[in-house]
C-alpha cells in the first residue's frame, strides 16, 4: 500500500465532486524532497474554492490523513493543503493562471489520470 497515491486518489475524487476543473497530478518525486504528488485544480469562486478544500480535507480525514498545515483558506485564492506525501492546491482561475505552478514544475511528470498511481 502506497500512502501517498491513496492520498492522491482521495483529494482527486474530493476536488471532482466540488466539481473542481482541469484537475492535475504532478509526479515531483524525481525531483523534490517536499512531497510525492502536487495535485493542482481551480474553482470559479471563492465558495467553490472553498468547499473544495473542505471536501479534501473531510475526504482524506475520513481516512486517518490530517493535513499538517493550510495556508489562504480565508481568502479563498489560493489555498495550499500540506499532508506531507501531497500537497493539494485549490486555485481560482485567475491566481492559478498567474502562478503558473504546471510550469514552474515542469521537471516533474504529468500524472494523466488517477488510474495511473495504481
Amino acid at each position: 500500500m502506497n500512502d501517498s497515491k491513496d492520498m492522491a486518489k482521495l483529494a482527486v475524487k474530493a476536488l471532482e465532486e466540488k466539481k473542481g476543473e482541469d484537475i492535475r497530478i504532478i509526479d515531483i518525486r524525481k525531483v523534490s524532497v517536499l512531497a510525492d504528488y502536487f495535485i493542482i485544480s481551480h474553482g470559479n469562486n471563492v465558495n467553490q474554492v472553498q468547499a473544495m478544500a473542505d471536501n479534501v480535507e473531510e475526504s482524506l480525514g475520513k481516512a486517518g490523513y490530517i493535513s499538517k498545515q493550510t495556508e489562504g483558506y480565508g481568502s479563498g485564492n489560493w489555498i495550499l493543503m500540506d499532508y506531507g506525501d501531497i500537497i493539494v492546491h485549490a486555485f481560482n482561475k485567475e491566481d492559478r493562471l498567474f502562478y503558473d505552478l504546471e510550469r514552474i514544475w515542469r521537471d516533474g511528470s504529468i500524472v494523466e489520470s488517477i488510474s495511473d498511481l495504481n
